[in-house]
């Protein structure tokens, strides 16, 4: 569907021959000599590559229609990621560097949102922060309390974070989804 960079919206998605983009800003101008056009900030769906880009006024884009779609996550096969859509039972395979990071904080059995474009996944909405559980890590010392001292912990999922020395195996971690990193214990 065609639309006009006058009537461009933030967090519209548009498909350009560079790929699909995401609105995250844009600005009309009206110079005093000259055509108007409208300058905008543009960040990749797939890769987050954040794009400058600057169009005549008027000018004709190819807007995406996203659909998102409520998929658990049933379980990891082989180098991708099975999804069961929750209204019509439909199992669809995803690789997971179509997943992103967000494959990192999956765990089975978790209702996420996914983006879906022409049938394909482009995109997963994580919350901000999940709870894990740690599987592996170092016992904490009696008296070692250093103020701000970590150590590392594998957790539910494979990924292994930072925890202060408190954390046992078995305890339950909130890790923020943006950085990967530990906020509090659950």
């Amino acid at each position: 569907m065609a639309v006009s960079t006058n009537d461009l919206k933030n967090g519209m998605t548009l498909d350009l021959p560079e790929g699909l983009f995401s609105v995250v800003e844009f600005q009309h101008v009206k110079p005093g000599k000259g055509g108007a056009f409208v300058r905008t900030k543009l960040k990749n769906v797939r890769s987050g590559a954040v794009l400058d880009r600057t169009w005549r006024a008027d000018e004709k884009l190819e807007q995406a229609i996203i659909d998102k779609h409520e998929m658990q996550y049933l379980y990891k096969d082989g180098d991708g990621c099975v999804f069961m859509d929750a209204s019509s039972f439909e199992q669809m395979s995803v690789t997971e560097a179509a997943l992103g990071q967000a494959a990192r904080f999956l765990k089975e059995g978790d209702s996420v949102p996914l983006s879906l474009y022409k049938g394909e996944i482009v995109g997963v909405e994580l919350p901000a922060a999940v709870e894990l559980e740690v599987t592996e890590t170092e016992p904490g010392l009696q008296g070692d309390r250093v103020s701000g001292a970590r150590k590392p912990a594998t957790l539910q999922t494979g990924i292994v974070i930072q925890v202060p020395l408190f954390v046992n195996v078995g305890d339950r971690v909130k890790v923020d989804t943006r950085s990967g990193e530990y906020l509090t214990r659950a």
